[in-house]
């Protein structure tokens, strides 16, 4: 496991290339692929956590999770974005691996919990996440932001 930092752009250009196969999204991920100089931003963000798994050169799977500040309470949250595995690796341990290996650094940060979404009719995730954690059946909104001039 490797968390991506500064100087890794071309493994986070693959990484997004990976996302893009996996979730059969690649216009999503690779149509308006970002600048270096944003990228190497994100990359030096603390709070930004992008993970990868390699084998030899290749990518096989990633994350990329986000900690957020708690306004109740002196505590963190840890919530993963994007989660996917190469096909070719799938039911090989990789996404619980990659979790774990989140989980040490959201000890290390302080975090009290790691949270993820699934979507129905996902049942490989929902059963991966089932085993490491405990259901919680809440609704999802996106809610479009008005563009200003």
């Amino acid at each position: 496991m490797h968390r991506l930092a500064q100087g890794d752009v071309t493994r986070f250009r693959a990484l997004n290339a990976m996302f893009g196969k996996a979730f059969d999204d690649a216009e999503h991920y690779g149509a308006k692929p970002p600048s270096e100089a944003y990228i190497e931003g994100l990359l030096a963000k603390e709070h930004v956590i992008p993970l990868i798994a390699i084998a030899g050169e290749q990518i096989i799977g990633g994350l990329v999770a986000y900690e957020l500040d708690k306004f109740e309470q002196e505590r963190r949250e840890i919530y993963i974005y994007d989660l996917a595995v190469d096909e070719a690796w799938r039911r090989q341990g990789v996404a619980a691996a990659l979790i774990k290996h989140l989980g040490e650094i959201a000890s290390d940060r302080g975090a009290w919990v790691i949270y993820v979404q699934a979507d129905y009719g996902d049942d490989p995730a929902i059963a991966l996440y089932t085993k490491l954690g405990t259901r919680e059946d809440v609704m999802h909104f996106d809610i479009d932001v008005e563009k200003r001039s």
